[in-house]
């Protein structure tokens, strides 16, 4: 563990994506504090989505108390759309750098390694094994010098209205706009443009998303034109 460097200026360094120390004692027991709370979260049995709220508070260290419970699990999903939908296990190294919107699903087997800020926007989906990598280290090993050397970071942001299929890693600085979809596996270097679909290793724009307008009642979608069980273009919740 280092000693004898300024926490508070060290903190800062590391939330603007400047060269940080990660191992001062401020910084172990924030991943501590992180790391025992989402271990309770993964060894818990069934939990209500109340309960599952209160885990993500608790992680992000949100002091804010949650709203007035419903009466019925309907009503309770549709109080508590701030805090995301989370199949466990997860994991997650500080836990305060993550900001979710409204309607969030992160599937299965996710990694936050939050060093600067995790951003997701309301409604995207997160399939299983996604990583959001927004912490890297510097190239010359002489500098990187195991775990006493300095680190670094850089924001990702994720639009609103995205899918992140499975297995999907996010490396530092990237930016995806609004209703982008990244396919299964991609490893996403740069930003991308709102309403694409990319895939790949790294990451290439395969084509533009058109936007239909606004969700229709469930019974006017399956009249549609186009529009059937075995569309083309749709999958199921376990390819996510």
């Amino acid at each position: 563990m280092l000693l004898n460097i300024d926490e508070d200026e060290n903190l800062s360094r590391m939330q603007q994506g400047e060269l940080y120390y990660a191992f001062t004692p401020n910084l172990v027991a924030a991943r501590k504090r992180c790391g025992r709370i989402v271990s309770q979260l993964n060894r818990a049995g069934d939990l209500s989505r109340r309960e599952l709220a209160e885990y993500w508070k608790d992680i992000t260290n949100d002091s804010r108390p949650l709203p007035p419970p419903g009466t019925t699990e309907e009503e309770e999903d549709a109080i508590l759309h701030e805090y995301p939908w989370i199949e466990r296990p997860i994991n997650i190294d500080y836990g305060t750098n993550i900001k979710v919107g409204s309607n969030v699903f992160i599937n299965f087997n996710c990694t936050f390694l939050d060093t600067c800020t995790v951003s997701i926007g309301a409604r995207t989906l997160v399939g299983p094994n996604v990583c959001f990598f927004s912490g890297t280290h510097p190239l010359d090993p002489d500098l990187r010098n195991g775990t006493n050397g300095p680190e670094l970071g850089s924001d990702i942001t994720v639009g609103e209205d995205c899918w992140i299929a499975g297995n999907v890693i996010i490396l530092p600085g990237v930016t995806i706009g609004d209703g982008c979809t990244v396919g299964a596996g991609s490893v996403v270097t740069k930003d991308v443009p709102a309403c694409h679909v990319v895939a790949g290793n790294p990451a290439r724009i395969l084509r533009k998303i058109e936007r239909s307008g606004p969700p229709k009642p469930q019974g006017d979608m399956q009249r549609s034109n186009g529009m059937s069980k075995n569309n083309g273009d749709s999958t199921s919740r376990t390819d996510n």
